[in-house]
């Protein structure tokens, strides 16, 4: 896809003005760089005064077969050489309905909200994965722009792209994005009995049905009742995207 055909991919939060980090802001990518160490999903920080990467973690998820400085210098050529093009006028839509919104959000409270979404990336050889990405503010300019983010990349448990939706930290408030209309939908996370949780949490452990029944005092068709009510508030089909769901939407 050419860059004028996305230009809100481009252009949408382009800042003119350049900040200044206050002092205690001096250190922040160390941290970042600590965190990244510690965690199995790729990190990178996108820098809107230059529409470029301002770090890319090693992590191979998101690298596509380049090494973490190469997609580091290329910036936002990275996505228009690995998102196929519908994924990127996807990508673009989300952009500029995702910062109209946060536009409507008092400056004080931006840095609560985060955005997660899903989008197609092409490797090296050729083969597509569908990732989950998530976008939270880092640094806002004085006026309240989005001045660097903070971005985590893992696999989607999801089976198509879009799956579009903001969270605001601390609230059960979450809103999805109506593609077609291309509008915010107010909504609420899903909530989970504690016996759920416990169950969900049980599952992450590696334990089975039977070893779950055992270990809570129950038959494993009671277990099996309870997996069947949690696939149904979560909207999928299988204990691992359950899990994926539930840990992506801060439920356990």
């Amino acid at each position: 896809m050419k860059k004028d055909a996305s230009s809100g991919l481009l252009t949408k939060n382009k800042l003119g003005e350049i900040p200044e980090p206050d002092q205690h802001e001096q250190h922040y990518l160390e941290v970042v760089k600590a965190f990244a160490r510690l965690t199995y999903e790729s990190v990178y920080l996108i820098d809107y005064t230059s529409m470029s990467f301002e770090y890319v973690s090693e992590n191979p998820l998101f690298l596509c077969g380049y090494s973490a400085e190469e997609v580091l210098q290329l910036g936002y050529e990275f996505y228009f050489r690995q998102v196929p093009e519908k994924d990127m006028e996807l990508l673009t839509m989300i952009n500029e309905v995702g910062f109209d919104f946060y536009a409507r959000i008092p400056a004080p409270e931006r840095k609560l909200y985060s955005i997660t979404y899903d989008f197609h990336l092409i490797d090296k050889d050729g083969k597509l994965r569908l990732i989950n990405h998530k976008l939270t503010p880092l640094f806002l300019t004085s006026s309240g722009k989005m001045w660097k983010a903070m971005c985590i990349v893992s696999l989607s448990h999801h089976q198509t792209a879009g799956n579009a939706r903001i969270y605001k930290q601390g609230s059960i408030e979450m809103w999805e994005l109506n593609a077609g209309k291309k509008m915010w939908l107010k909504s609420e996370k899903p909530v989970l009995t504690e016996r759920e949780i416990e169950i969900l949490r049980l599952h992450a452990q590696g334990l089975s049905i039977n070893q779950i029944a055992e270990k809570i005092f129950v038959a494993p068709d009671t277990i099996k009742y309870y997996r069947r009510r949690i696939f149904e508030r979560l909207e999928v089909n299988n204990i691992m995207d359950a899990l994926s769901y539930a840990v992506n939407s801060k439920l356990i």
